[in-house]
């Protein structure tokens, strides 16, 4: 109840901040409040509380801390959006905030009906071709459609839907159930070069084809951000499978070949690559397209907010272009100051930190990779985003996630906050069944033990001499008595484990640990020490 309570306290702190953040912004702006946004602003508030609801009935275990900062993250994206619309004369905060309660309702259907996450391996090729069709459908004729050089939109009637954003879940479900069915084959290690040890010339097939990909969506759809990105959350994924560093050296030496090969032939890439070394120079900032001139924009609004900002309502964002998608960052930098931008970082990062958590405390392999796959995507976008307008690396088109408008990327991004707050929930809980897997694998390393034992009893047994064969025997009933011994606790142990599993399997229909174990336990070799079985 404590716990709850807790969680419950951190939704209203976010309504109270939110309330306090617009009531400020609409009288400093324009002073006053319309009564359809206020009307707007409670069905919103009403939702937080519903999915608060919601999780703590069906998700009683789980971190709501992730959720918690999904929608401040949320929220401060349609304040600031707001604020723009205000300028600008435009509606695009309402739609967003149609859009937010749109995908609190798609999560608090994940919430009240996907008991068992691991219910996504059962469909992991079909994802892989749900997610390939959904990234690739732009490239239809009739219903892709190119906005700012990019063709990674479809358009049906006046609406616009960005697929790669829903690829992103479909594609993260595929490659965690593939590693976690080969992780063992991929893991294998080939020659080593320079004290590295590479992997075997087969197994580099995977990676071959999501390299391609990504280059074909680089090439075909002229969008950088989301070729960088699915290829970042593969490789990795396949890291976290494996633990070879080999696959991350692999895999960033065959992105930075496909990135200056595309410079040189693709003059989208090379524009974005000259505004990043050359934002300043005056032929580079009046070229268009491809120039520095929406850079430098955002640069100098960050500049503009100094430490504190110049306060919500009274700066100037709307002279940056796109200020309210891709360069939101700049806008909030300008009215909240680095302190603001700051703060919404650390946001960020409590988020990616409990979906990591969530990562590490579940015993599911399959889990563990689809947690930090996630995590990781959500990390690695915004990096890409605000390393882009700070100038770290090129602007790669990626948007800031539950901030920047948009609906598809809202709403794909609030699922994949719903899919780690489910996998936390089963982290955190305790069953029987996790006490029925430890018992069995207790037994596994004491069969291992007597296997050993046995093994070097036979070898001391075909070296020793007629002359000591008294002595011989006498070590060797003392180490049968101990063989015995060994047996019997091992027998015991699984006598356990197996009551256990049945007591389990009488009780509840969710699959059991044990089928997500690697069968490789069963095919080590006799002389497989205890660490190496505990480890598998």
């Amino acid at each position: 109840m404590a716990q709850r309570l807790k969680y419950l306290g951190l939704t209203l702190l976010v309504i109270v901040i939110a309330v306090l953040g617009f009531f400020q912004m609409f009288e400093r702006a324009q002073g006053k409040i319309e009564s359809s946004e206020v009307i707007m602003f409670a069905i919103g508030a009403v939702l937080f509380l519903v999915t608060w609801g919601i999780m703590s009935k069906f998700q009683p275990n789980a971190n709501q801390t992730i959720m918690c900062c999904m929608e401040l993250l949320a929220v401060l994206g349609i304040l600031m959006i707001a604020r723009l619309d205000i300028t600008a004369n435009t509606t695009v905060a309402t739609r967003q905030l149609i859009w937010l309660c749109v995908a609190l309702v798609c999560a608090n259907l994940f919430f009240a009906y996907m008991h068992d996450y691991r219910v996504l391996r059962r469909f992991s090729y079909v994802s892989m071709v749900i997610g390939l069709v959904l990234l690739l459908s732009p490239m239809v004729p009739g219903l892709g459609r190119e906005i700012g050089g990019a063709r990674i939109w479809i358009g049906i009637g006046p609406y616009q839907l960005q697929p790669g954003e829903f690829a992103k879940l479909f594609l993260a479900f595929f490659f965690a159930s593939y590693l976690f069915n080969h992780r063992d084959q991929l893991a294998v290690g080939g020659k080593k070069v320079l004290g590295l040890q590479l992997p075997r010339i087969k197994d580099l097939g995977p990676i071959i084809i999501v390299w391609i990909t990504s280059m074909g969506v680089l090439v075909l759809q002229r969008d950088l951000g989301t070729s960088l990105m699915f290829f970042a959350m593969f490789v990795a994924m396949l890291y976290i499978a494996t633990g070879r560093t080999s696959w991350l050296i692999i895999g960033f030496l065959a992105f930075i070949i496909g990135c200056v090969a595309a410079v040189h032939l693709f003059p989208h890439v090379s524009y974005r690559v000259e505004a990043w070394l050359h934002p300043f120079d005056k032929a580079v900032y009046d070229r268009y397209p491809g120039g520095s001139s929406q850079l430098v924009t955002g640069l100098f609004g960050l500049a503009a907010g100094g430490l504190f900002g110049t306060g919500l309502g009274a700066g100037s964002p709307n002279l940056t272009p796109l200020a309210n998608s891709d360069f939101i960052y700049a806008s909030l930098g300008e009215e909240l100051g680095l302190v603001g931008v700051l703060a919404i970082l650390l946001i960020y990062m409590l988020l990616v930190t409990a979906g990591l958590l969530a990562a590490m405390k579940i015993k599911d392999g399959f889990g563990k990779l689809l947690a930090a796959g996630l995590a990781f995507s959500m990390a690695f976008q915004v990096f890409t985003v605000v390393g882009g307008i700070t100038l770290v690396i090129p602007l790669t088109g990626l948007t800031m996630p539950y901030m920047a408008a948009g609906g598809s990327s809202l709403v794909a991004n609030t699922v994949l906050a719903a899919l780690l707050v489910i996998i936390s929930n089963q982290a955190n809980t305790k069953t029987e069944t996790d006490m029925s897997e430890t018992f069995r694998q207790q037994a596994i390393a004491m069969l291992r033990h007597r296997q050993q034992l046995n093994a070097l009893h036979e070898e001391s047994a075909s070296s020793s001499s007629s002359s000591s064969s008294h002595g011989r025997h006498s070590a060797h009933g003392a180490h049968s008595a101990h063989n015995v011994h060994v047996v019997n606790n091992a027998s015991s142990v699984v006598n356990a484990g197996n009551a256990h599993g049945a007591h389990n399997a009488a009780n509840t229909s969710i699959p059991r640990a044990s089928d997500d174990v690697p069968t490789t336990v069963s095919k080590l070799p006799p002389t497989a020490s205890f660490e190496e079985v505990s480890h598998e």
